[in-house]
C-alpha cells in the first residue's frame, strides 16, 4: 500500500483471527437456489447432475488449497473442514470464507458447461458463507452428525413431497398431507403411494457426498526399461457413507484423524443450537457506512498467464468495472463504489439491515456474486482468448463511522491509485526498452512523482497526465441520483442502472 495522510483508516479495521486450537469450518450454501433450480429446470427433487457438479466444485477446492482435508455436501451446500494446525491465511475468518467461497463460485460457472453442454446459464449462480469454530473433536462430530441428518430430513420430506406435485396435488396440498408426518409415515407413504423403498434411492440423494484426501499409488513414470516407477500420493476421492460422524468412518480414512483427531462414540442425540452457537459471527456497528473491498487472489500470476497488456490491461480493466456495476444492480444497498486494477470497494448505504449487519454473508455474497460476473462476462471482453482457470478473490467488511471518514477512505485508495499506476507505467516502459525486471526496480528506487514524470516524458514521450482517466484515477460506479436513464457508453438507453465513472477526485 501506499503512503499517504488518509492511511489512518486502517486503523478502522478489525483483526478476525481465529485462535487455536478451533478447528476451522468454512460452510457455503447457495443463493436463491430454489429460483436457479427452477429456472434451469433441475430435476426434482434431485437432480444427479447438478449434484455432481456441487462434488467437482468441491473436489476442485480440496485440490486447489492443501490446508483442506474434508468436505461434505448435500443439495446446494457445501462445509469444508480445515487440517487444526493451519496457518491459512493466518487464519483471519474474512479472507478464509471469501476465498473459499469465490473460488467454488468461479469454479461452478466454469464447468457448466462441462455438466449441462445443452443448457444455457441464464443468470448468475452466487453463494454465501459462514465460518464455524469447532473448539473440539467433540464438536466437530456434532457438527457433521446435524448436517448429516438435515440432508436426511430434508431429502425425505422433499421426495415425498415432488412425488406428490407429480401425481397431481399442487405444493400447497402436498405440504398439508406432509404436515406433522414422522419418518416412518414418510417411508410407508412412498412405498405404498409410488412403489419406492426410500432406503433404495441413490445414497448421494440420501446421504450427502464426502470429498476427502486419501493417500495412493500412482505411477508418476517409467525407468529406462520400461518399468513403472510408483510413489505414494495424496489424491481427492468422493465417498458416500451412512454416518459420516461415526468413528469407524473417520478411522477408515488415515487421513482425517491425522490431520484433525479422533472421533468419540457415536452421537445419540443432536441439538442444531448447540452446534449453531460455534458459528463464528461479527455483526457489523449500527449506523456506520459498511465498506466491503474485494482483492483478486494471485492476479500477477493470473494476468501473466491470460497476457494482459502491461500495465494497464483497457479490457481487463473494462471487465471489473462491468461485474462492479452488476454488483450494484443485483444488491439495492450498495450506493457507491470503487475500483482499480483487480479492486473495487463496495459502499453500503449507513443505514443498510442488508443480512442483518452480519459481516460474513454480506462479504461473501458480494465476492460470490462478482466472481460469478467475472467468469460470465469474460468471453465479451476477451472472445478470442481461453479463460486458462477460474480468477477468485477475497474480501473484508470495515466500518466508518462519518462521511469524512468514508471520504478519507475513498482518497486513500485513488492516492494508492495513481502512485502504483505510476511506478508502473515506469517500471513497463523501462522493461519494454530492454532492461531486466530488476534493474527497472533498481532504476526506479526512491524517486518521486516528479522524477518519475520526466523520465516518462524525456524517455518515452509520454505525457503522464494524457494518459486515460480510468488508469490514473481508477473508475467510480454508482446510482444515478434521479434515478433517470442512463446512456451506456454505446449511445443506448438502458434505462434505470448503475452508472460506471471515471473519478476525478473523490
Amino acid at each position: 500500500m501506499a503512503n499517504s495522510k488518509y492511511e489512518y483508516v486502517k486503523s478502522f479495521e478489525v483483526e478476525d483471527e481465529v485462535m487455536l486450537p478451533n478447528l476451522i469450518v468454512v460452510r457455503i450454501d447457495g443463493c436463491n437456489f430454489r429460483r436457479f433450480s427452477e429456472v434451469h429446470e433441475f430435476e426434482k427433487p434431485n437432480d444427479e447432475i447438478a449434484l455432481n457438479l456441487m462434488n467437482s466444485c468441491a473436489t476442485a477446492v480440496l485440490e486447489e488449497y492443501p490446508d483442506i482435508v474434508f468436505s461434505y455436501g448435500f443439495n446446494d451446500e457445501y462445509s469444508f473442514v480445515f487440517k487444526k494446525e493451519t496457518k491459512f491465511y493466518q487464519r483471519r475468518a474474512s479472507k478464509i470464507l471469501s476465498l473459499i467461497v469465490s473460488f467454488f463460485t468461479s469454479v461452478y460457472v466454469t464447468k457448466w458447461k462441462d455438466f449441462f453442454p445443452h443448457k444455457e446459464l441464464r443468470f448468475p449462480p452466487s453463494f454465501q458463507s459462514r465460518f464455524i469454530c469447532c473448539a473440539s473433536m467433540e464438536v466437530l462430530q456434532a457438527y457433521l452428525a446435524w448436517r448429516q441428518n438435515d440432508c436426511h430430513v430434508k431429502n425425505q420430506y422433499n421426495t415425498c413431497l415432488w412425488m406428490l406435485i407429480k401425481c397431481g396435488k399442487d405444493e400447497k396440498e402436498a405440504q398439508e398431507i406432509l404436515k406433522g408426518t414422522q419418518k416412518q409415515e414418510k417411508n410407508e407413504m412412498l412405498f405404498q403411494q409410488f412403489g419406492i423403498n426410500y432406503k433404495n434411492l441413490p445414497n448421494m440423494f440420501r446421504q450427502g457426498s464426502c470429498v476427502l484426501k486419501t493417500e495412493a499409488e500412482d505411477i508418476v513414470k517409467y525407468d529406462d526399461n520400461g518399468t513403472p516407477v510408483r510413489r505414494r500420493r495424496r489424491k481427492v476421492i468422493v465417498v458416500h457413507s451412512e454416518n459420516i460422524a461415526a468413528r469407524s468412518f473417520w478411522n477408515e480414512h488415515t487421513c482425517l484423524p491425522k490431520e484433525l483427531g479422533t472421533f468419540g462414540e457415536g452421537i445419540n442425540k443432536i441439538k442444531p443450537e448447540y452446534v449453531r452457537s460455534f458459528q463464528f459471527e461479527n455483526k457489523l456497528l449500527p449506523s456506520t457506512w459498511i465498506v466491503v473491498r474485494i482483492d483478486g487472489c494471485h492476479f500477477h500470476r493470473f494476468s501473466e498467464v491470460h497476457e494482459f497488456e502491461k500495465p494497464n490491461d483497457e479490457q481487463a480493466l473494462s471487465l471489473m468495472n462491468s461485474c462492479a456495476v452488476a454488483v450494484l444492480e443485483e444488491f439495492q444497498d450498495i450506493v457507491f463504489a470503487y475500483g482499480v486494477s483487480d479492486e473495487y470497494s463496495f459502499v453500503l448505504k449507513k443505514d443498510s439491515q442488508f443480512y442483518q449487519r452480519r459481516a460474513s454473508e454480506i462479504v461473501s455474497v458480494i465476492v460470490s456474486f462478482f466472481s460469478s460476473m467475472y467468469v460470465r462476462k469474460w468471453r465479451e471482453f476477451f472472445p478470442q482468448r481461453e479463460l486458462r482457470y477460474p480468477p477468485y478473490f477475497d474480501g473484508r467488511a470495515v466500518c466508518y463511522p462519518s462521511s469524512e471518514i468514508l471520504q478519507d477512505y475513498l482518497a486513500w485508495r485513488q492516492v494508492d491509485c495513481h502512485i502504483n499506476n505510476q511506478y508502473n507505467t515506469c517500471f513497463w516502459m523501462l522493461v519494454k526498452s530492454g532492461k531486466s525486471k530488476c534493474e527497472a526496480q533498481d532504476y526506479l528506487k526512491g524517486t518521486q512523482a516528479e522524477k518519475k514524470n520526466e523520465l516518462l516524458k524525456q524517455q518515452f514521450g509520454i505525457d503522464y497526465s494524457m494518459l486515460p482517466i480510468m488508469f490514473r484515477q481508477g473508475t467510480s460506479v454508482f446510482w444515478d441520483k434521479e434515478e433517470k436513464i442512463v446512456v451506456a457508453n454505446d449511445g443506448g438507453a438502458v434505462g434505470k442502472s448503475a452508472e460506471e465513472n471515471f473519478c476525478g477526485t473523490l
